[in-house]
């Protein structure tokens, strides 16, 4: 349970959602279950994407030609569903990587301004 002062993860992850699946698959292709551990231990247990959030994002992704999908077996031989980067989305990947930066950078101006005097 969480107070009003901490943040649920779905709280953390809203609009960052797509810019992290992005840079995790710059590591490798990844199954849709995949994506999520790897954002979760990335994060170190902080980002838990349920796959409720995570498939509308990669099909919006796949609509957009950010990531392509192709299937292959899993590692228990499985058959699953496999996405990739594309070029596309590296370049998208790069724009909200610096926005993020500079927004995040203003955030933390915000937080740290201590008026004279105070």
């Amino acid at each position: 349970m969480t107070d009003a002062a901490t943040p649920s993860r779905a709280e953390i992850l809203q609009g960052t959602l797509e810019m992290l699946t992005l840079k995790a698959l710059t590591l490798q292709p990844m199954h849709g279950w995949g994506i999520s551990i790897r954002l979760r231990q990335i994060s170190g247990d902080v980002f838990d994407v349920n796959q409720g959030s995570l498939y509308p994002a990669l099909q919006r992704m796949l609509r957009r030609g950010w990531i392509r999908a192709y299937y292959a077996d899993s590692e228990n031989n499985r058959r699953a569903r496999y996405y990739e980067i594309t070029r596309d989305g590296r370049r998208q990947l790069e724009a909200q990587m610096a926005e993020w930066d500079h927004a995040s950078r203003a955030v933390n101006r915000v937080l740290r301004f201590a008026p004279q005097g105070a």
